[in-house]
């Protein structure tokens, strides 16, 4: 089965070098307004794609296209296949939809970065388990689907999953309606974490703050103002012990000036996602992340931009992925307080 879904995208690669993938784009936010947002959307399928037709798959989510309806998947590869320029869409004609779909996917200046990021979070996860790591939560948790596909280091892990109540409603339903009993497997904190601080939102659950917790906040930083993230990061470390991680990602803030240097796949990424009304608005500076990070009480561990993670995750090039230079992924560990932080 491998073996020929490698023939067929394959073929799709060498046509999608062969188009102006710049015309291809995923659909609005107004495809779901009551649900997850297209970035959420898009990314879910991402990680599916990646997982069954990429050469050598960095994750194995098998759940990513299930926990999209099917009728929002069906008006994503249309509005792929709308938005193709006429002699593309003669191209793409004899394609299946899910094919359609992958080729619009893949088409995305983001692809490469979903993909790394996601692996590169659950391998600190991975290790922080083994330090006696014992809760795992996530902020922002979209469509992602770590708790119901849980290897088994994992299967002690104590996991929460952070969104907006209309985004958790429509993922409980769907869940639901593929037969999944979430009672045992994640507790959904369902929050407006922009109306609500981490710890109170966090105090409603089961969550432990004495004990030792991973945190992902991925795709989210990029959408909040610089001020609203240095008080999240803040936020995030007041929530759990010392020893505690996060990892998260960002953008270079160097794209946001006027005369910055931007590859055109970044180019490409900001455009589309400000044309589906959820554009960048900040980044962080690599240069002094660390100063800010500990100002928040948190150590930076290490920092990767998007060739470095391109270069560890698919240095063989085996999965064709294009990286974009100033998407970073960053790992932190929680600092013990410190009189001047903690007001002493």
């Amino acid at each position: 089965m491998r073996q020929g879904h490698e023939i067929a995208f394959n073929t799709l690669y060498r046509m999608l070098e062969a188009l102006d993938t710049s015309q291809l784009r995923l659909p609005e936010t107004d495809l779901n307004p009551l649900g997850p947002s297209r970035t959420a959307i898009a990314t879910s399928l991402m990680r599916a794609l990646h997982s069954r037709h990429d050469p050598a798959p960095l994750l194995d989510d098998d759940w990513g296209d299930r926990l999209v309806p099917d009728a929002v998947r069906a008006a994503v590869c249309q509005r792929v296949l709308d938005s193709m320029p006429p002699a593309a869409r003669i191209k793409v004609a004899e394609l299946t939809p899910a094919a359609i779909l992958g080729l619009g996917l893949r088409a995305n200046p983001a692809y490469a970065d979903v993909i790394t990021r996601s692996r590169y979070a659950e391998d600190a996860l991975k290790t922080a388990v083994e330090r006696g790591v014992t809760q795992y939560v996530i902020i922002g948790a979209g469509l992602d689907s770590f708790a119901y596909r849980r290897p088994g280091w994992a299967e002690q892990l104590a996991v929460f999953e952070i969104d907006h109540p209309a985004t958790q409603a429509m993922k409980r339903q769907r869940l639901a309606e593929c037969g999944v009993d979430v009672s045992t497997s994640v507790e959904f904190v369902a929050t407006d974490l922009s109306a609500e601080a981490l710890g109170a939102a966090l105090a409603r659950s089961s969550f432990q703050p004495a004990r030792s917790t991973f945190f992902s906040w991925l795709g989210v930083t990029m959408y909040l103002t610089r001020e609203a993230n240095l008080s999240a990061l803040s936020a995030i470390a007041s929530c759990a012990p010392a020893g505690s991680e996060l990892v998260f990602n960002y953008v270079d803030q160097r794209v946001f000036e006027p005369d910055a240097s931007v590859d055109e796949s970044f180019r490409k990424l900001t455009a589309n996602v400000a044309a589906a009304g959820e554009a960048f608005l900040s980044g962080f500076d690599p240069a002094v992340l660390g100063e800010q990070l500990q100002a928040a009480g948190l150590l930076l561990l290490e920092d990767l931009n998007g060739d470095q993670a391109l270069a560890r995750y698919d240095a063989s090039g085996s999965n064709g992925l294009r990286s974009a230079s100033a998407a970073h992924i960053a790992h932190a560990r929680v600092l013990a307080p410190s009189p001047i932080r903690s007001g002493r």
